[in-house]
Parts: structure tokens; C-alpha cells; sequence
């Protein structure tokens, strides 16, 4: 993959990706490793090229099948609460990521964790992304064509956990994959009603802290 294909061109410049830094701030990302990595990543590259004009705006775009590319503010703010309190240069252990679409979080996500561990229902973009990743040598992560209720048992527990699809309920699975003290992003409620939550796991109970109100596609079981 060339230096212009990451860098980009007009819409996908670094001017563009600077405004886009400048708007996350103001709406609230305060983890600068997290700013750095939405500038960095080349989000132009995981969308059609018909669809690069928009890119770094600040907004879902389609991505087929579907499914959407999370819009950059999500994105950060479900990274930045998923790491929160970790140590410059540490990392999450093992982190379980549910809906791994084109695979913009994952690549987002990538250098705060030792491996990420990634499921995705629709074998097409399992390939697309697997591709994508490669291409920009992000090599701790393993994308698998799974139904994501189920978790990955065979890989638990989890540090973190992280979900791009919204269930009515989380998924009892994912409580019991994750590790005493890791933390769950995850988007729950039915369509027009969801809210972003993180949990945190403390023995047998689990606290729950509410980030906001968001717009996710279903989380569905079973595979395509």
C-alpha cells in the first residue's frame, strides 16, 4: 500500500483529518493516544472510494450489506472508555471485538491491545477486512466468521470487550467471558432507543455506566 493511498488526497487530507480532531475534542475525546489514532488511521481506505469525499466527516457511512462504518466520534469514545486508565505504552492483555464490519475500530483499536481477538456474522466483510488489515500491517489481530451472542469461549476471559451491533439485553456470554476487573462497551436497546454503555466486571457483580445515546445496527445472531 503506497505512501499516497495512506496519506490521501483533497477530502482525505491531513487538513480534513485535522478538523475532525478539532470536532471530537469539542464534543468531549480527551485521550490524546486516541485522537492520534483517528488522525493516523486512514478511515478513507475502509469505505468505497465513491464515499472518500466523506470519509473524516464526522458521521456512519454504508458499507454494504447493511452495515455501516461507525462514525469517528463513536468510535473514539467507545475506544477511549474501553482503555481508560491504562498506562502510556501498556496494553489490554486480550480484547474481544463483536461486528467486525470493514474493520475501521479494530485498526483503531489495534495498538491499545496486545491482540484483538475479532468476530463478524457476514463472511464477505470478513474478508474485506482481513485484507484491509493486512495491507496496513496490523498483525495482532485474529477476525473469524462467528455469531457474535456466542462470544469466543475457547479465548476467554477477556480484558475488554468492545460491540458494534446493539442487542435489547447484553448477551449473558459476553458477562461470562469477561475477566474480574475488564470492562464491556456495548450498545443496548431496540431501534431509536439504544444507549452506550461500559461495564465493568467486579467479581460477580457488574457496574454499569452510561456514556450516551447512540444509533447501531442490530445485533443479530447467527452467521450470512
Amino acid at each position: 500500500m503506497s505512501p499516497s493511498n495512506l496519506d490521501g488526497i483533497g477530502m482525505t487530507s491531513a487538513r480534513t483529518r485535522e478538523r475532525l480532531i478539532e470536532r471530537l475534542r469539542a464534543q468531549g475525546i480527551t485521550n490524546e493516544a486516541v485522537l492520534e489514532r483517528i488522525r493516523t488511521v486512514p478511515r478513507h481506505l475502509f469505505i468505497d472510494e465513491a464515499l472518500s469525499s466523506h470519509a473524516y466527516d464526522d458521521t456512519a457511512l454504508p458499507i454494504g450489506f447493511g452495515q455501516t462504518i461507525s462514525q469517528p466520534y463513536i468510535v473514539a469514545l467507545m475506544t477511549q472508555a474501553l482503555i481508560d486508565g491504562l498506562e502510556p505504552g501498556k496494553q489490554i492483555p486480550k480484547v474481544l471485538e463483536i461486528g467486525t464490519g470493514c474493520g475501521y475500530q479494530t485498526a483503531v483499536l489495534a495498538p491499545f491491545a496486545r491482540h484483538i481477538f475479532s468476530l463478524e456474522r457476514m463472511q464477505p466483510l470478513v474478508e474485506r477486512a482481513k485484507t484491509r488489515l493486512r495491507g496496513l500491517k496490523i498483525n495482532n489481530v485474529t477476525v473469524r466468521h462467528a455469531d457474535g451472542w456466542r462470544g469466543w469461549q475457547s479465548q476467554a476471559p477477556f480484558q475488554g470487550i468492545i460491540v458494534a451491533a446493539a442487542p435489547d439485553t447484553v448477551p449473558q456470554a459476553l458477562l461470562d467471558q469477561l475477566d474480574d476487573g475488564g470492562r464491556l462497551v456495548i450498545p443496548i436497546g431496540g431501534s431509536g432507543a439504544q444507549k452506550l454503555v461500559c461495564i465493568t466486571r467486579d467479581g460477580d457483580e457488574f457496574q454499569q455506566r452510561r456514556l450516551g445515546l447512540v444509533s447501531f445496527v442490530p445485533l443479530v445472531a447467527g452467521m450470512d
